[in-house]
């Protein structure tokens, strides 16, 4: 069974290099881009996009290498670079018509659109991002018996062939492992998502796996590139995120005020899958990030 997002067309947009992005577009007004995480889809906003349309043009796209868009081979790094996947959204709001957008991300996809603000910042008015630190500062703040909550980041790290299989083997133990360990109200994510999410990650395991494998590589060396030239982000950002920085021992703001001079930094007390389980504070944050 597929899902769709009620009211919304649902279109193939062309994103870099051949890709093409599989995308829902609702409502009308200044452009919205939303991008999800893992391991989920375009799904994850169904509420806040609904809430977003009544103002804005919403544009969910599934990331490269994620539900129903292309996922190509990871011939080399950069395939599934941020910064390639950065390019993919860009090219996508230009095919709709928009040269300036607001860009909104969670998990992974909050990776990709930090790496779209820092690269097209002519392009990206406003950038809010859930439940993350930069690629490279999270290498840099996970240290000792603490990390083990981000283990599935070293296991794809791993070079090409074990994590795959190991991944494959197991599809739905794996990915559920996630969906049922970060949220924190299993009401939040009905059994037709949670299974829909399933089905679309057992069916990207090695695109899924590249694009964790680029974070532990070409991702790091263009963060610490960006972090030695004092490149920042130029639009204001709003950054959602839960209460990380003490379970892991860091100022997970002074984290963010180093990128983001133009900060609002927010804490939760939802689970990681904040934008199904509290849409009306996430929709607050983006209304308000979208007035700064």
């Amino acid at each position: 069974m597929t899902l769709a997002l009620p009211g919304f067309d649902h279109v193939r947009l062309p994103g870099a290099d051949g890709v093409e992005l599989a995308a829902a577009v609702g409502g009308s007004g200044s452009p919205v881009v939303l991008l999800h995480g893992f391991p989920q889809t375009h799904l994850m906003w169904r509420h806040v996009a609904e809430r977003l349309a009544a103002e804005h043009t919403v544009i969910c796209p599934d990331l490269r290498g994620y539900g129903a868009s292309d996922k190509p081979a990871a011939t080399s790094p950069e395939v599934y670079a941020k910064r390639t996947m950065a390019a993919d959204v860009v090219n996508a709001a230009r095919a709709l018509g928009h040269e300036h957008v607001a860009l909104v991300g969670h998990d992974r996809g909050a990776l990709v659109a930090f790496r779209a603000g820092l690269d097209h910042p002519e392009t990206v008015t406003h950038l809010g991002l859930l439940d993350i630190v930069p690629t490279l500062d999270m290498w840099n703040v996970l240290h000792g018996v603490p990390a083990a909550v981000g283990y599935h980041l070293f296991l794809m790290a791993q070079p090409p062939g074990v994590p795959e299989a190991m991944i494959a083997n197991s599809a739905d133990v794996f990915f559920g492992s996630f969906l049922d360990a970060w949220t924190g109200d299993p009401s939040a994510m009905p059994p037709k998502i949670r299974a829909a999410y399933l089905r679309a990650s057992a069916a990207a395991v090695t695109s899924i796996v590249a694009d964790y494998r680029a974070s532990a590589g070409i991702d790091i060396t263009h963060d610490q590139a960006d972090l030695d030239a004092g490149s920042q982000l130029a639009m204001p950002v709003t950054v959602v995120q839960q209460d990380w920085g003490a379970r892991l021992g860091y100022d997970a703001a002074a984290v963010w005020r180093a990128w983001a001079p133009d900060l609002d930094h927010r804490l939760t007390g939802a689970g990681h899958f904040m934008a199904e389980e509290a849409p009306d504070e996430i929709t607050t944050a983006i209304r308000h990030l979208l007035t700064r």
